[in-house]
Parts: C-alpha cells; structure tokens; sequence
C-alpha cells in the first residue's frame, strides 16, 4: 500500500508512474547539465572538436560499461514501480526479502 503523502494522482499506481516520470526528469536534468559542462571544458581545452561526442562508437572493451550504466538505470526506474511499504521505507519489504534469500 502506498502512503498517501506520495499520492499525488488519488491513485496508486499513476503515482507510481507519476514518481517515475519526475526521476527520469530529474536523472536526466543532471545528466544534461554535467555532460554539456564536461563537453564544454575539453572542447576550450582543445582536447575535444565540438562535433566528436555526437560520432562516438563504444569500442568492445567499453561497451561492458555502458551497458552496466543502461541496466543500473533500468533497475532503479523498475524499482520505483515496484516498490512497496511506506514512504519512511518503501523498499522494507523487497530488502527483507532480498536479505533471507541471500541467507539461504
């Protein structure tokens, strides 16, 4: 059951998706605002032409990596939906159980 303090919608589960759409907006403000300031720094300091980003290829030996952070992004938007408990500790649930698997 979610807490009403998070329900903005009257609904539980557009709430839900409501929490999700803010995180996604949120994660991607950040992201926006690190990259552009990244992109801006090594383009002044000539390490970097101002179009190179935009034809980057992973090699294989990166692409682990990206993956890695497309999963991690992916599990933490899934969680959001899926989450449980009250908003003191939504996750109480799913940690318990994550913890008594790990026990066996």
């Amino acid at each position: 059951m979610m807490s009403t303090e998070f329900d903005y919608l009257g609904d539980a589960k557009s709430s839900k998706l409501f929490d999700l759409v803010l995180q996604l907006a949120t994660d991607l403000h950040v992201t926006r605002q690190r990259l552009r300031a990244v992109e801006a720094l090594l383009v002044r300091g000539g390490q970097l032409d101002g179009d190179a980003v935009d034809g980057f290829t992973a090699t294989p030996a990166e692409q682990p990596a990206f993956n890695a952070d497309r999963d991690g992004l992916q599990a933490r938007l899934l969680r959001i939906l899926t989450e449980d408990g009250p908003a003191e500790h939504p996750l109480r649930n799913q940690w318990e159980a994550a913890i008594e698997t790990r026990s066996r």
